[in-house]
């Protein structure tokens, strides 16, 4: 685990992302008293259209307009 003071992260920055995106803890601290954990972020994955065909499936009744009591029930006229 790698602990630095505010001035030493400000300094080192590109130096202490590095170390935590290859696994390492790294804690910004303030005088003694540790107040951040610079941890990696987990890349967002791309959409795929069609990813759920075959897994998901709607009735046809989906697809129809709701009743007049429904619609009433949503606030709709």
């Amino acid at each position: 685990m790698t602990t630095v003071t505010v001035h030493q992260a400000k300094t080192q920055l590109s130096r202490l992302i590095a170390k935590a995106v290859e696994g390492e803890e790294v804690v910004i601290a303030t005088g003694p008293t540790p107040k951040v954990r610079l941890t990696p972020v987990a890349p967002i994955k791309k959409r795929q259209f069609g990813a759920l065909k075959g897994v998901v499936s709607l009735d046809d009744s989906f697809f129809e307009p709701l009743p007049a009591d429904e619609l009433a029930a949503w606030g709709e006229s």
